[in-house]
């Protein structure tokens, strides 16, 4: 069994703070843009922290990518 791979999918979609944080964007931005307001779009630019068990599980996919 060889060394244990990142998983590039997790790698750029999520960006780790120096801190530790977890940051992944925002969902929505994709289609349908027309009907949400120009303050929902600004949102959309934002990135927003992973919290708990789910950001735990993201760091071990990205264990190996310094």
């Amino acid at each position: 069994m060889g060394k244990p791979k990142t998983r590039k999918s997790i790698l750029k979609r999520f960006k780790i703070t120096k801190t530790g944080k977890v940051l992944r964007r925002a969902t929505g931005q994709d289609h349908f843009l027309i009907k949400k307001s120009s303050k929902k779009k600004r949102q959309f630019k934002k990135w927003i922290e992973v919290k708990g068990a789910e950001a735990k599980k993201i760091k071990q996919l990205l264990y190996y990518s310094k």
